[in-house]
């Protein structure tokens, strides 16, 4: 482990399991599902989406024989291909994921790197905090240099 570079896909492979058997994945995902059903944006796209399909199923007429499954999968394609998903995640994201990145997350993701990095040698008492990194979802792989482009890199990727 200590030939790899920051930035190596095995390292950051390494990582990411030891993340999840520490069940950070886990705790940040149960962190934000608590918080979701309450946020504007969940709450104006689980509206846009039930009058969607209240508007599309009063054009149908109900009989015995109508194919339930069909019209089923005939609304779930139609309020995919409306794109009206994508912007309310991407609004929830903001206003669930975002503001817990830099404050909770990103702070256990880092101690547990290190920690991983450096088994035995973090005290404890966290060092001082890095500074805040933009995050972007497509973020390229650092160039190898400093254990801080690796946590940057860990932080940013996989959160």
């Amino acid at each position: 482990m200590a030939g790899l570079p920051p930035g190596d896909p095995q390292l950051v492979s390494m990582i990411v399991s030891h993340l999840k058997t520490q069940g950070l994945f886990d705790q940040f995902r149960r962190d934000c599902l608590a918080d979701v059903d309450t946020k504007p944006a969940y709450l104006n796209l689980k509206q846009r989406v039930d009058n969607f399909v209240s508007n599309h199923l009063s054009n149908h007429t109900w009989s015995p024989h109508l194919n339930k499954n069909q019209l089923r999968n005939n609304i779930r394609q139609l309020v995919l291909q409306s794109g009206m998903l994508e912007q309310g995640v991407d609004r929830i994201v903001a206003q669930v994921v975002d503001p817990k990145i830099n404050h909770i997350f990103r702070p256990q993701v880092e101690r547990v790197v290190r920690e991983f990095l450096s088994p035995g040698s973090c005290s404890e008492e966290p060092p001082a905090p890095l500074p805040p990194v933009e995050i972007k979802p497509d973020s390229s792989i650092p160039e190898p240099g400093t254990q801080h482009s690796l946590l940057s890199f860990a932080t940013s990727r996989f959160i």
